[in-house]
């Protein structure tokens, strides 16, 4: 009977070393899958930081280039203004140029038909 109770203590102690040992998997399985979980969590959260840094970046330099586009845009405009200012004094120069010389021929023509008697 002693060797009985012993045979039973024996397979009662053997069935809790299998019960530790299945939970202990089970908690290693565990672990592994909240540790994955946590790796993906993680690499999904460097993932976003990642793409946000270099769409801030991308911003940046988009903005530069508009920046840069707008100000040579205004450089040009400005350099297109002064020109056209310029061709206007010009023209207005010849204008005057051209009216005086036609009112000093429409004089001498008027001069000549009044002393011709013309007029």
């Amino acid at each position: 009977m002693e060797e009985e109770i012993k045979t039973d203590d024996a397979l009662n102690a053997l069935q809790r070393i299998r019960e530790a040992e299945e939970k202990a998997r089970k908690n290693v399985q565990d672990a592994r899958e909240k540790k994955a979980a946590k790796i993906i969590e993680d690499a999904e959260d460097e993932a976003k930081k990642i793409k946000e840094r270099h769409l801030d970046q991308a911003r940046k330099k988009a903005e530069e280039r508009k920046r840069a586009i707008v100000h040579r845009a205004a450089k040009q405009a400005e350099e297109i203004r002064k020109k056209a200012e310029e061709e206007v004094a010009s023209l207005k120069k010849k204008a005057e140029k051209a009216m005086a010389g036609a009112v000093n021929q429409v004089s001498e023509k008027i001069k000549k038909l009044i002393e011709k008697g013309e007029l």
